[in-house]
C-alpha cells in the first residue's frame, strides 16, 4: 500500500482525533480535543493511504529554539512499514528548516527516538518543555517517561530524504549505547518528569 505524506488541513481534524483517542491507553498519548487539533491543524504532518488518514504527528513550538514531536501515532494495522519513522525525518527536516536548533519528544518508548539519532537527555535540559506544560500536569516528576532531543543543523531543507540521510548518517555505536543506558535512567525519570505524548511503535 503506498503511503504519502502532507501538511494537515482542518478537515483532517477528525480522523487526527480519532487515531489519538484510540491510542491514549496504549500509546501513553496526550488527549487532544478535536477543537484543539483543528486549531492548531497546520502544525501537523498526516500520513495518508487510500484516501485515508493512518498516521500523524505535530510539530509544536517550545521556544524560539526548540520544537517538539507531539501526538505521533500511527493506525496499528500499518505499523512495522517505517511510517513513523518518516513522519519523525520529515519534521525534524520542516524544524531546522525554520530555524529551532533542537527538537526534542517525550515517550515511554525511547527505543524509536533512539534509532532515529535522538539521545536522551534528563528532563531538567529541557526546561522549555518542563514551563510549557509539565508545571502544572497532575503526573509532574512521576509520569515515567523520558526526554529525547535531537540537535538539528541550521538551514536543512525540509525534505523527508535528506533529514533522513541527516539523522541516519550519525552512525550506530552511538545509538546502541543510547539504547543500552535505558536501563540506567528510569528512577532519575521519575523524579525529574513531566507529562506528553508518547510515540506509539511505527
Amino acid at each position: 500500500m503506498s503511503v504519502t505524506l502532507r501538511a494537515a488541513t482542518q478537515s483532517d481534524a477528525p480522523a487526527i482525533h480519532g487515531l489519538v483517542s484510540a491510542n491514549i491507553e496504549a500509546g501513553h498519548l496526550l488527549a487532544r480535543s478535536i477543537d484543539e487539533i483543528r486549531e492548531h491543524a497546520s502544525r501537523f504532518l498526516v500520513a495518508e493511504a487510500a484516501d485515508a488518514v493512518v498516521g500523524c504527528a505535530e510539530l509544536a513550538r517550545l521556544s524560539r529554539t526548540v520544537a517538539e514531536v507531539r501526538s505521533l501515532v500511527v493506525h496499528e494495522s500499518l505499523r512495522g512499514q517505517q511510517i513513523g519513522t518518516r513522519l519523525v525525518a520529515h519534521l525534524a527536516g520542516s524544524a531546522s528548516g525554520s530555524g529551532y536548533e533542537t527538537l526534542c519528544a517525550f515517550t515511554h518508548d525511547p527505543a524509536h527516538f533512539v534509532r532515529l539519532g535522538f539521545t536522551i537527555v534528563p528532563h531538567i535540559w529541557m526546561p522549555e518543555k518542563i514551563a510549557h506544560d509539565c508545571t502544572g500536569c497532575a503526573l509532574f516528576r512521576r509520569c515515567g517517561q523520558y526526554a529525547v532531543r535531537l540537535m538539528l543543523r541550521n538551514g536543512v531543507a525540509a525534505a523527508p530524504e535528506r533529514t533522513a540521510a541527516m539523522i541516519y548518517g550519525r552512525g550506530v555505536a552511538p545509538r546502541r549505547a543510547n539504547i543500552e543506558r535505558l536501563q540506567l535512567t528510569p528512577a532519575r525519570g521519575a523524579q525529574e518528569h513531566e507529562r506528553e505524548e508518547e510515540a506509539v511503535p511505527a
